[in-house]
């Protein structure tokens, strides 16, 4: 099929890759060290380039080293959702994107590929694919996660993709618009007996590592409350990057690791076959045991983008792009049907 200019087809044109294997701990070192020298020099760094493609040509899952099956896509710029940008961004010709992945990332969602320079990962290249639609060039910034949302409050960045679950509490000071289902999970060596089934009291004596600030976080701190007041104890640690997790679980240092789906259940496939192959022992839902969490583009409250947002990602969604990034990046399990502009997210008050 040849491109087409119409703002309603999507030409595809896969291209056959073979990626060397590369083991999750060298691939994960080598990215700490990449990512903690720019954290260094500016605590971010910023990537206006793509992966080359064919012009009006987005590069899905390029170098990412296997994470992902790579496609090139072509998205034309649809007039009418350019149009309703706010005009400092339109006539800016730029969308200004965030992502929260210093200082060692977290494939398969955002992480330094194999050319040492640029940022992949499912996150990055929806970006692309919604900056596509509106013809902006995307600019694309790699913080820490608390330095994601000081560019969003700053006004720095127009908006974030970095898995981030829409909450009530969030809500107050951004906009959201959904894109993906938030799904947490345990991980565990395979060796262990351990399970989560949802019940908080099975966490019990258990020492589980969680990324500090993050949504996860919030809900463990709520199950480790509950279990004091039964006089109980979970053990919550923290470490600096996954690469230190991944050790700490390895040798023993901890039961267990709660993070995203996506993250977990990547690196257990790294894992497999080897002598501390690991396991999903759980899922749980990033909005609590009542409601199904949603992972969302975030921006600046009130600012005019949100509304756009949606309506590029559910582009994306009718013209089949959408299935095309899932699949390229094995998620297409946590698809939503629609993109919704801020809905109900995990409560106040915990699950």
């Amino acid at each position: 099929m040849s491109p087409t200019r119409s703002a309603d087809r999507v030409t595809l044109r896969t291209r056959a890759r073979r990626h060397a294997g590369t083991r999750f701990g060298a691939v994960t070192v080598a990215l700490g060290l990449v990512c903690g020298l720019l954290a260094a020099c500016s605590g971010g760094s910023t990537d206006a380039a793509q992966p080359s493609g064919s012009p009006g040509g987005v590069v899905l899952g390029a170098v990412s080293n296997g994470a992902a099956n790579q496609i090139e896509v072509t998205v034309p710029q649809v007039d009418s959702l350019r149009n309703a940008l706010p005009a400092a961004v339109r006539d800016s010709g730029e969308l200004s994107i965030g992502i929260g992945a210093l200082p060692s990332g977290y494939p398969p969602l955002a992480f330094i590929g194999s050319d040492q320079h640029t940022l992949t990962g499912a996150e990055p290249d929806l970006g692309r694919l919604v900056a596509a639609v509106f013809g902006l060039r995307p600019v694309i910034t790699n913080a820490t996660w608390e330095n994601l949302f000081v560019g969003i409050d700053s006004g720095r960045t127009n908006v974030g993709f970095s898995n981030i679950t829409v909450t009530e509490e969030r809500k107050e000071k951004y906009d959201f618009a959904t894109y993906r289902k938030d799904e947490l999970a345990f991980e565990v060596l395979k060796t262990s007996s351990w399970n989560f089934d949802g019940n908080y009291e099975s966490l019990a004596g258990k020492k589980v590592a969680v990324g500090s600030g993050t949504n996860q976080e919030r809900l463990l701190l709520e199950w480790r409350d509950k279990l004091a007041a039964e006089g109980k104890t979970i053990d919550v640690i923290y470490f600096p990057d996954a690469n230190s997790i991944n050790l700490a679980l390895a040798s023993g240092k901890i039961d267990a690791y709660l993070a995203p789906n996506p993250s977990i259940s990547y690196h257990v496939r790294q894992t497999a076959g080897t002598p501390k192959a690991t396991r999903v022992a759980g899922t749980y839902s990033g909005a609590g045991s009542t409601l199904q969490g949603l992972i969302a583009a975030t921006t600046k409250k009130d600012d005019g983008l949100v509304g756009p947002l949606a309506d590029a990602i559910n582009h994306l969604i009718t013209t089949g792009v959408y299935a095309k990034w899932l699949a390229a990046w094995n998620l297409s399990a946590e698809a939503v049907p629609t993109s919704q502009v801020n809905p109900p997210g995990l409560p106040r008050n915990g699950s």
